[in-house]
């Protein structure tokens, strides 16, 4: 392990305003710095960076820690990668360390690359099945050979152990195999391959790594794609397909997919900027990929039901950005794939082309869902478009020219189309300010605790609060630890991830440690982790005194009932609580010592 010493140092030698601000465009405000979270989408700022704490933490999606945690989570790194990298950016000599998780990364890593090789080599073979492989990727997807080459296309061949075995003969074990989600354990016990009769698609990470494996059947037959399941070098919300090709294109125009064959078809006809996401639906991090390579995207989805509703919720994850977005409408054709296949390259380019902004592709979804001949439906679309209208992100100038197509449509005078919009914004404009009271009114402190019903539920409130409040008393005085260690009994601290947070600050104290966002990072699991970041972020700008402590200790011992101060005792101890008990309600002085 990296000793704790260098830990802190790579972090002091690294200020978390200047890392962090590198990535999100952050505003002075008093002694914090605010921004729009990167690992979310958002438009109103909730991410919030403490140089006092060297503390990171997000009050809309609760991502929090400190400049390791950060790097690692924006760069999808393990901890020791992240400590390496920061350690670079310094100019520190890493020390000896015996790193599990880094040798565990590259050997997974190693796996998958030999696994590429092994499905490259089958797709090659000289046996029916390879050859009906090949067809399907020449003739059937129009590839040609250079292509398979650059995306290292293969074949998964019939046979459930012909992986298991290539790879067992090249040393790998098989928790390591388990491990890379190549293989499986059947009921009886035994080692079997998940990809078989597949054609293979590799999934390469932006820094040229096999992180994993998508698979697609030649025929009909279901499932139609099997993927790898997530590792500890693959999750498919932080992935894009095909990024590590698409960034190294001049064009700063991407093309977002819906599929791998999308993508590598349209690399093939000459648009090699087409990437696409990896799993069922676009997520934000994966738009913030996108924002580090792009300054344009275009949204070239399926053109069925299905698509259409892919577009709409990718435009929502875009609002917050400063990339252009416009949305391509693919005409007589289910995919972009299909498109190029029947009418070629130069009919898609003047496609892509004639792209639609947003707003222009939602008012043109509106309109297909009425009849403007029949006075009822007309007023019905005037309506919807006009709420599309009023949305917050839509500019007075836009409301304008739109306003006067909307009554172009339906033979509406434009006045009054405008007089309804005017209506429709302050509306909007009413609800978004009740919306933001009311998250506002969630960010109370105890807001986002929920009690156990069998430790007191509400009525537990607020011990549960007062430890979260003692937590960050103790954080921001390490004089407060000991204080605090003497008068409180970790029985009666109702959350377990507060209690586990209690002891990893009392174990860094024991050792000599500065208890912080560094080195609590690795004693805590992620939700009490998150706690104790949220503790310390909420009390940024008071001071808790020792007055504080004493009332959030009284606090605590009086927010729980009796029974709840019994509960593990032992005979001796419950008889001589229940004889205080009694001597209580009648009024009894306890016997002196």
């Amino acid at each position: 392990m990296i000793p704790q010493e260098y830990i802190q140092e790579v972090v002091a030698r690294n200020d978390i305003t200047e890392v962090i601000g590198q990535y999100v465009q952050l505003r002075h405000r008093g002694r914090t710095y605010t921004g729009l979270c990167p690992f979310h989408n958002e438009k109103t700022p909730s991410f919030t960076v403490y140089p006092d704490t060297q503390s990171f933490y997000c009050f809309g999606c609760g991502a929090a820690g400190d400049v390791i945690n950060f790097v690692r989570k924006i760069s999808n790194l393990g901890y020791v990668e992240a400590v390496k990298q920061l350690a670079g950016r310094a100019g520190m000599p890493m020390p000896e360390e015996d790193d599990q998780e880094s040798r565990s990364r590259s050997r997974l890593l190693e796996i998958n690359r030999n696994a590429a090789r092994y499905f490259y080599d089958q797709l090659n073979a000289p046996t029916p099945e390879a050859a009906m492989a090949r067809r399907y990727w020449r003739e059937k997807r129009g590839l040609s050979d250079a292509a398979i080459r650059r995306f290292g296309l293969g074949y998964a061949p019939e046979d459930f152990v012909g992986l298991l075995h290539y790879l067992r003969h090249r040393g790998f074990t098989e928790p390591e195999l388990e491990s890379s989600g190549l293989v499986k354990r059947s009921a009886k016990g035994n080692l079997y391959d998940i990809f078989r009769h597949r054609v293979m698609v590799p999934i390469i990470d932006v820094r040229g790594n096999i992180i994993a494996f998508g698979g697609r059947v030649m025929d009909d037959s279901k499932p139609k794609y099997i993927n790898s399941p997530e590792t500890m070098v693959y999750h498919k919300s932080r992935t894009l397909f095909a990024l590590n090709v698409a960034k190294k294109s001049t064009s700063k125009r991407y093309i977002l997919c819906e599929g791998y064959m999308d993508v590598i078809s349209m690399h093939e006809a000459g648009f090699d900027t087409a990437v696409c996401a990896c799993g069922t639906a676009l997520t934000p991090e994966q738009v913030k990929l996108l924002t580090e390579y792009a300054d344009e995207v275009v949204l070239s989805y399926d053109s069925d039901e299905a698509g259409q509703k892919a577009t709409e919720r990718s435009l929502a994850l875009f609002s917050g950005t400063n990339l252009q977005v416009r949305v391509l409408n693919i005409p007589g054709a289910k995919d972009p794939d299909e498109f190029i296949r029947t009418y070629g390259r130069d009919r898609f380019e003047a496609v892509l082309e004639g792209t639609a902004t947003p707003l222009e592709f939602k008012l043109a979804k509106a309109v297909k869902k009425y009849d403007l001949r029949n006075d009822a439906q007309r007023l019905q679309y005037v309506d919807e478009a006009i709420g599309i209208l009023a949305g917050s992100a839509v500019s007075p100038t836009a409301r304008d020219v739109y306003a006067g197509r909307i009554a172009e449509q339906t033979g509406i005078d434009k006045k009054a189309v405008l007089v309804q919009l005017e209506s429709a914004v302050r509306g909007a404009g009413r609800r978004a300010r009740r919306k933001e009271q009311n998250e506002l009114s969630r960010q109370g402190i105890a807001a986002d605790i929920r009690v156990p019903y069998d430790r007191g539920g509400e009525a537990a409130l607020g011990a549960a609060s007062a430890a979260r409040q003692l937590v960050a008393a103790m954080l921001q005085d390490a004089g407060a630890i000991p204080y605090i260690r003497e008068r409180l009994n970790l029985g009666i601290v109702v959350l377990p991830e507060m209690q586990q947070a209690i002891k990893a600050i009392y174990d860094c104290a024991a050792r000599g440690q500065p208890a912080n966002a560094t080195t609590l990072s690795p004693l805590l699991e992620e939700k009490a982790y998150s706690q104790v970041m949220l503790a310390q972020a909420q009390n940024a700008d008071t001071r808790l005194t020792r007055r504080d402590i004493d009332m959030l200790l009284d606090r605590l011992q009086t927010a729980n009932p009796e029974s709840a101060q019994v509960a593990g005792t032992t005979d001796d101890e419950f008889r001589q609580k229940f004889a205080a008990l009694a001597r209580k309600k009648v009024g009894e002085r306890p016997p002196e010592e």
